[in-house]
């Protein structure tokens, strides 16, 4: 059984949502400390101008973990993200198949930035049927020393195989994997290309963008350019 772990990210980009597709269990790192201004509560779609961001205002200190961000509820962000998908890409093929999936979840009211999204990244699975199973890092007891928790997600699910992003091995210890018998196998994501709704070609936007452009089939296209 493959298990993968991540920061829980906003609207996330193509490659989580294929490293979702190719783990069995997937846990959401809720209980790592918040980065603003990274991904976690921001993505990009495309626009004529090239790219922009879709930003979930937080209130937060430093030193707080993703599962503590609370949203900002003073800033109409829902509104201007809505407003933002239907200028750029509302002359998409699968618009409309895209924002019913999204639409819910934005007339919801949010506290937790970290369950917003989680309730999005499943959303978006559920949708492409996807039939991973979730759970969140905030859920359980774990060390704090980075390889050691991952290797107890790995115990704690069963998992006999770890998939670890490209950049894994810079702050893995690969010899507790090895300790415990557990396998670690690296993510290599290959961008598939697809019409975007301007002309040239942006990589790495957010998972949205696909679906904009392909609708259900865009598993299919991320399947066939990444093979196991």
């Amino acid at each position: 059984m493959i298990l993968a772990v991540h920061q829980p990210q906003f609207l996330p980009w193509q490659g989580y949502m294929m490293k979702m597709d190719a783990a069995h269990v997937f846990c959401f790192l809720d209980s790592v400390q918040f980065k603003k201004n990274e991904w976690q509560n921001r993505n990009r779609i495309r626009t004529a101008e090239g790219w922009q961001w879709l930003t979930v205002p937080v209130l937060h200190r430093f030193g707080q973990r993703i599962g503590e961000v609370r949203i900002n509820p003073a800033e109409p962000w829902q509104k201007k993200h809505l407003r933002a998908l239907e200028i750029h890409c509302g002359r998409t093929p699968y618009f409309r198949w895209v924002m019913d999936i999204l639409e819910p979840v934005y007339g919801r009211s949010w506290e937790s930035l970290a369950h917003l999204n989680r309730t999005l990244a499943e959303a978006l699975a559920r949708a492409l049927g996807m039939e991973c199973r979730f759970f969140a890092s905030s859920e359980t007891d774990l060390p704090g020393e980075p390889t050691g928790r991952l290797v107890e997600l790995c115990r704690q699910t069963g998992a006999d195989t770890y998939l670890a992003g490209a950049g894994g091995a810079g702050y893995m210890d690969l010899a507790q994997f090895e300790a415990a018998g557990i396998r670690v196998v690296f993510q290599d994501f290959r961008q598939p290309g697809y019409p975007q709704a301007y002309p040239g070609f942006v990589p790495g936007l957010s998972m949205v963008d696909l679906l904009f452009s392909q609708g259900e089939n865009s598993l299919k296209l991320l399947r066939e350019t990444n093979p196991e």
